[in-house]
């Protein structure tokens, strides 16, 4: 059963791995079951507090993961019309898979903009532009945590390797 374990959990790193950077999948979550199941094995003996701190993490980033391209937006000049805009946009956007989910905000700051000011195009670029910048923040962010916890969890292995062959 400790093989099967680990074997569920290093694909759920590696599915957090990619979901980092493919929005269809879920990343830094999926991770943590990955590391979660790799503490649920007899060998390695169950680590509350370590699990504890690294489900907020993951809680955290998937959260924060949803506003990230709002602040780009915010940050790159844009009204309260943009930021909502970029927020609508990525809700709208998730019923149009991967692409939405990067193009939505994108759109939605422009159109919000648009809204607040026709005759700025240059501002409403802008402001889209930081949307996708946040976009770009949030993805590094989401593979920086599932690198970290795929770190982890090939560490925690390492060092119980030979008990997990012991035949």
């Amino acid at each position: 059963m400790d093989i099967f374990l680990l074997i569920i959990g290093f694909l759920l790193i590696i599915i957090g791995l990619a979901g980092s950077l493919l929005p269809v999948l879920p990343g830094p979550l999926a991770s943590w079951v990955g590391l979660l199941l790799l503490y649920l094995t007899k060998t390695i003996s169950t680590d509350w507090t370590f699990l504890g701190v690294t489900f907020v993490i993951a809680i955290l980033i998937t959260i924060i993961d949803n506003f990230i391209p709002a602040i780009g937006t915010k940050k790159f000049g844009g009204s309260k019309f943009g930021v909502t805009g970029a927020i609508v946009g990525l809700v709208v956007g998730l019923f149009f898979g991967p692409f939405g989910i990067v193009l939505g905000p994108f759109i939605g700051a422009f159109i919000g903009e648009l809204l607040n000011d026709s005759k700025d195009v240059n501002k409403a670029l802008k402001a889209a532009f930081g949307s996708f910048i946040g976009f770009l923040a949030s993805t590094l962010l989401k593979f920086i945590a599932a690198l970290i916890f795929a770190g982890l969890f090939i560490a925690k292995f390492w060092e119980y390797k030979a008990a997990f062959f012991t035949f």
